[in-house]
């Protein structure tokens, strides 16, 4: 038997809004989606793993920045939740979320753009950009808009 989307639980999960010293913020096309999908770095946390390494590991894995060129600045005061769209539950990861939970932390870039390198070992990107916060939402898909908009009125003042 299926469980239902209301009996299957959320992903957890890490996200890292990586602002330059220009105040703009880091985000990626992803490379599986044929839309103009763009995100900030994020993904699941490991088994054991705290937050705050799965956060820097998943901004390495994605981004090819080590921690060496950043500094943390703030952890989002709650977990952010979102839903997937019907037609995508039960297709993504295994099949076993509804969405994702995740953890939110805030960093400043302190490196230069050629320390950013998307061609990793596992690309997620197929390009790049640094966006004016205020665009964020615009340029994210329509069923994350809103825990974007969430994750920047919280980190607003910080920026």
């Amino acid at each position: 038997m299926t469980p239902t989307e209301q009996e299957l639980g959320y992903r957890p999960c890490v996200g890292i809004m990586l602002v330059n010293m220009d105040g703009k913020v880091f985000v990626g096309q992803r490379i599986d989606n044929a839309v103009e999908a763009w995100q900030m770095p994020q993904g699941g946390i490991d088994e054991g793993e705290d937050a705050k390494a799965a956060a820097l590991r998943e901004l390495l894995e994605e981004t090819g920045i080590g921690h060496d060129h950043i500094e943390i600045i703030a952890r989002a005061a709650d977990e952010h939740f979102y839903d997937l769209p019907p037609e995508l539950v039960g297709k993504l990861w295994g099949g076993k979320y509804r969405g994702q939970r995740q953890y939110w932390f805030l960093a400043r870039f302190l490196g230069q753009d050629s320390d950013v390198d998307i061609q990793t070992r596992h690309p997620e990107f197929r390009a790049w950009k640094w966006a004016l916060p205020d665009t964020l939402p615009e340029l994210i898909v329509p069923f994350k808009r809103k825990l974007y908009r969430d994750i920047l009125h919280e980190f607003r003042a910080l920026i």
